[in-house]
């Protein structure tokens, strides 16, 4: 495939939505008839005769080509650009604005058209649905003999899929309402009322349907919710149909924009000096590209990063994931604290296809350190197809920086488009190139990060790529009907699908309290004698049953140590060294009860464990240990649970029930690996003093939540805050202490 092909991407607007316009048409309705008026002597010729018809002027072939041209690059030319335009084409300014005025109300005509197409054929298809199941209710049949049914009690199994079916139908038919109000100009209402979020199952059911991963909604407190809710701050309106042009001419133009940066290579990337990673370079980006979201604000910097990789999963099913808000939040848990479609602009054009898709977003991204603020983002995310197995997905945000509004929680991040360009290879396998393009405040990350950010390892391509090689996998191996000797542990497959569930809430709601995201809702505490680096929270529970009732408190920090991360990884997921910094440990080492693999690597995995003395009859205290390592991060994430309730889950009962205070740590690069250099003038990398190809270091995230007081109505005491900050400055210095000792 050449740059040409993939260059058209962009360009070529999905066929079935504007189509291609017979030339005869066009010249009848875009402007192109031009009146010329009767001269004088014509025109006193007839004065006493019938006025002679009106001559029109047809424009020629090749202006009908260059002003298609230019119309695609830019649909509003300004004066300046008509005057140059109506200079070039011998053609009047007059006549150069009614063409474009009337292309524009074409194209916007012939998208309606066909937004009101499918709107009437789902109107058709759901009345079809359901008169046929008025006509079955009315003479029901017996499924196993085919007469008539006795009435009688449902079954449980058929109760449920009735409700299954009702949740999918309300949703589907809320989706037509709200989009033939917008593009019928006239309301359509439902009688459905809203869905339960209890009728909602979780995707990870577990994890080996359809996403592969346990859905967000299933985490008591954390619904995902539909709107802007969780933010605050103007919401902008998409209801005119300028904005709605706009917007998809801005998509258009991201997609086109995130194909070339995906195909270019030097001077727009150079290669470091250690030839492993992509280095952007800003000013041939600046003379490349024209800003697509207006100029970079002051202060901010540009982050921008690209990787390539091979991941164990078919572009389709990669597509579904993206365009799916839950399932996309699902396959980056620790990146993405929550995620929400909010409108629907562009709907595919074939059935059963993203492509042509077109919608806008809200997201929540996190880095897993209380110093990175999490960075809220609006944006549209764009889907088409190139060929056959050849898929692009691209984000740019959206600005909501209008005159009058203030305070809003978008100003400190801005997403340039983003994306990635996904091709199928043999054996399910697909290579996927991602870019990562964005500007933020800078002032507002600790100093300590910062090299994080700027290096991907943060928000970047690397970081995404490197999560989504770990999560397919996972989801391969979850699926795989072969199990590893290490896995040969007794428990039965439903008991691993819920040990994994409640495994996968104890890694949310760890992460909900490291970045203090809004799927819980903190409250942050100021204390004198902790310090500024580390961030104290406190919530109270009441009625969630995932967590014990009463007072809880967390408390996180991120520090640097002179360590490479597999050094301090292995060390932290040593059960014979756990003695050295976990008083849950009892002073002894750790006896691995249960090991569930999660990937290929050893420490890719969810186990249970044990202090050896314990005898596994007592109603002692588990913990249940989740842990992981790519080559973005490592984490290990842990929680005390109770014998009684451990052996209910092994059993294949419901985890949603047991309380969880996790705690846990998160290892992540300094930030300073791979580094090499600088971009010269004429486009090159040169090596800088003191520069190198690997850091000696790495950043460590330590959280723990604690429940200091039973009783949800008590007050925190000065006393819970600093326990827990002693805690933490205890813990690191014998993690610290330990592992430099090996």
């Amino acid at each position: 495939m050449d740059a040409g092909e993939m260059g058209l991407i962009g360009e070529q607007f999905d066929p079935s939505v504007v189509g291609r316009i017979r030339e005869e048409e066009f010249e009848s309705r875009s402007g192109s008839d031009n009146v010329e008026g009767a001269s004088g002597d014509d025109q006193e010729a007839n004065e006493d005769g019938p006025p002679r018809k009106k001559k029109y002027h047809r424009h020629t072939p090749h202006q009908i080509q260059e002003l298609e041209s230019f119309f695609k690059e830019c649909p509003h030319p300004d004066e300046k650009q008509r005057s140059e335009l109506s200079r070039r084409l011998g053609l009047e300014s007059k006549q150069i604005k009614f063409w474009f005025q009337n292309r524009r109300t074409q194209m916007k005509t012939q998208m309606e058209r066909h937004e009101n197409i499918i709107l009437r054929q789902e109107h058709d298809k759901l009345r079809a649905e359901n008169e046929m199941l008025k006509d079955a209710m009315k003479n029901p049949t017996c499924n196993n003999c085919g007469g008539p049914a006795v009435p009688g009690s449902v079954s449980n199994y058929e109760l449920q899929q009735l409700r299954i079916e009702n949740a999918r139908l309300k949703d589907e038919l809320g989706r037509i309402c709200i989009l033939a109000n917008k593009f019928l100009g006239r309301p359509l209402t439902s009688s459905a009322g809203p869905i339960s979020p209890q009728g909602v199952n979780s995707s990870l059911e577990l994890g080996v349907g359809r996403n592969g991963f346990g859905g967000v909604a299933n985490i008591p407190g954390s619904m995902m919710q539909t709107s802007l809710e969780f933010v605050e701050g103007p919401v902008m309106s998409l209801t005119m149909p300028h904005d709605r042009n706009m917007l998809i001419d801005l998509a258009l133009t991201a997609m086109d924009e995130l194909i070339k940066m995906a195909e270019a290579d030097s001077p727009l990337w150079i290669k470091s000096l250690d030839g492993g990673r992509d280095v952007f370079n800003q000013e041939e980006y600046m003379r490349t590209f024209s800003p697509c979201i207006g100029m970079k604000p002051n202060g901010f910097v540009t982050e921008a990063s690209r990787e390539t990789g091979m991941v164990i999963i078919n572009s389709s099913a990669l597509i579904e994931t993206m365009m799916d808000a839950n399932r996309w939040a699902e396959m980056f848990p620790c990146m993405i604290a929550r995620s929400a479609t909010t409108d629907v602009l562009l709907s595919p054009s074939v059935t059963g296809t993203k492509n042509g898709a077109l919608q806008v977003m809200v997201a929540e991204f996190q880095v897993l350190s209380p110093l990175v603020p999490v960075r809220q983002a609006k944006f549209l995310r764009f889907c088409k197809q190139h060929i056959e197995g050849v898929w692009a997905v691209v984000d740019v945000s959206i600005d909501t920086n209008r005159e009058g509004l203030s305070a809003d929680p978008f100003q400190t991040y801005r997403r340039l488009p983003s994306g990635f360009v996904v091709q199928d290879v043999p054996n399910n396998y697909s290579k996927v190139t991602w870019i990562e393009h964005a500007e933020y405040d800078e002032s507002i990350v600790h100093h300590l990060c910062r090299p994080l950010l700027s290096s991907g390892m943060g928000f970047g391509a690397p970081k995404w790529v490197a999560t989504l090689q770990r999560q397919c996998e996972c989801l391969a191996v979850l699926m795989s009907s072969t199990m590893t000797v290490q896995d040969q542990s007794g428990i039965s497959p439903i008991g691993r699908k819920s040990m994994l569930k409640l495994a996968q809430r104890m890694t949310y709601n760890f992460c909900s309290g490291v970045c203090a995201s809004s799927v819980r809702k903190w409250d942050k505490l100021c204390v004198g004698n902790v310090g500024e680096d580390v961030r104290v929270l406190t919530r109270k529970n009441v009625n969630d049953p995932g967590e014990p009732p009463g007072v809880v408190l967390c408390a996180a920090t991120t520090v640097w140590l002179p360590m490479t991360r597999q050094r301090l990884f292995d060390f932290m997921r040593d059960e014979r060294m756990r003695s050295e910094w976990d008083i849950l440990s009892n002073g002894g080492p750790l006896q691995e009860m249960v090991h569930i693999a999660k990937g290929q690597a050893p420490g890719n995995c969810a186990s249970l464990l044990r202090a050896g003395a314990m005898n596994v009859n007592d109603s002692g205290m588990l913990i249940l240990q989740e842990t992981w390592n790519d080559s973005s991060g490592s984490l290990v994430v842990y929680a005390p649970v109770d014998v009684p309730s451990m052996s209910m889950v092994m059993n294949g009962g419901d985890s949603t029930c047991v309380a969880l205070l996790p705690s846990g740590f998160a290892i992540l690069p300094d930030g300073y690996f791979g580094h090499g250099g600088l971009i010269n003038s004429n486009g090159t990398m040169v090596k800088t003093e003191g520069s190198s190809n690997e850091s000696g270091g790495c950043l460590l995230t330590v959280g723990f939540q604690i429940l200091v007081n039973s009783l949800p109505t008590a007050k925190l005491t000065v006393e819970s805050v600093e326990t827990v900050n002693n805690l933490i400055s205890c813990t690191i210095q014998k993690i610290k202490a330990a592992v430099l000792e090996t």
